[in-house]
């Protein structure tokens, strides 16, 4: 039996720490702050693959969803 490892990647904020940039809406792991990608983005790009790995699943709030289709996406 070959084990997988489940990554997971915990997503979420109020968005008042780098406020008016940062809102409840566009928390800053969403924002460009360091280089081309969001920390958000830069994250799902340092998630292992490979035959031992599954897919990430990311939890967010119902007001961070879109944002994190999106950015899966890209």
């Amino acid at each position: 039996m070959t084990l997988m490892i489940q990554p997971v990647i915990l997503c979420g904020g109020a968005g008042t720490r780098l406020w008016p940039e940062s809102r409840g809406t566009r928390a800053k792991q969403f924002l460009l702050l360091h280089g081309q990608r969001s920390l958000f983005r830069q994250t799902v790009e340092r998630t292992p693959a490979g035959p031992d790995f599954l897919p990430p699943i990311v939890l967010c709030g119902d007001g961070h969803v879109a944002m994190v289709r999106e950015q899966m996406n890209d």
